[in-house]
């Protein structure tokens, strides 16, 4: 083929690149900036397969090695399921409280201002999985609950985490002394809250215990 003669070339110069060879160095130079500055170890959309490839969580792609995954990160596409996830995540609550009942809505400001500026770059993924169960301990007669959250794509060196909440410490619901909240929290999940009555805990660590399954990303509360 004479490349002298095509346009726009010069004598010497092997012709003018067509526009696969320009997108095929575009996504090389996107490639090699990816593998410089991102970690895909905190990339909760980067997930490998039992076949050895790797896939996108977010836009459900497939890819045969890392790079490839981290040219798409950097695509069209991924940026802007990126910034749908992302708008969609700014409009929820930072606390579900669906769990229990939604009623009120007047969370304090400053503290949201606070959390929206530690959680800047996280995205959460949603609720975890749960199952609560209620349990009697025959030989005390004490009644209690288990339960049971699911977290398959938490963070990398993440334990999940509960706490117990007065009715007076939150702002959804009005206060009532009657009731409390245990609350569960494990990045990049949502923190999820169960509405119990308000009453002493047993805090014999025979009938209080917790406990997380690294290998079946399972945490397990007990308290009575």
């Amino acid at each position: 083929m004479d490349f002298q003669n095509r346009a726009g070339s010069k004598p010497g110069s092997g012709g003018v690149a067509g526009m696969s060879e320009s997108n095929v160095a575009r996504r090389e130079r996107l490639r090699q900036l990816a593998l410089e500055t991102i970690d895909l170890a905190k990339d909760p959309y980067f997930m490998k397969n039992h076949l050895g490839s790797y896939e996108c969580k977010l836009c459900l792609t497939l890819h045969t090695n890392e790079g490839s995954y981290l040219a798409h990160t950097q695509g069209k596409k991924h940026q802007t399921n990126l910034a749908r996830r992302q708008a969609k995540e700014e409009n929820t609550q930072r606390v579900d409280w669906s769990v229990v009942r939604r009623s009120r809505s007047g969370a304090n400001a400053s503290t949201q201002q606070r959390q929206s500026r530690a959680r800047a770059n996280l995205i959460k993924i949603g609720r975890p999985g749960y199952q609560v169960t209620k349990i009697h301990e025959p030989a005390t007669r004490q009644m209690g609950l288990l339960f049971q959250l699911q977290y398959p794509e938490i963070g990398v060196d993440i334990r999940p985490r509960h706490r117990f909440m007065s009715s007076f410490e939150q702002r959804v619901e009005e206060p009532d002394k009657h009731y409390q909240y245990v609350l569960f929290a494990a990045e990049p999940y949502e923190t999820i809250a169960f509405k119990i009555q308000s009453r002493e805990i047993d805090k014999d660590p025979a009938q209080l215990f917790s406990h997380w399954d690294p290998d079946l990303k399972r945490y397990t509360f007990q308290f009575l």
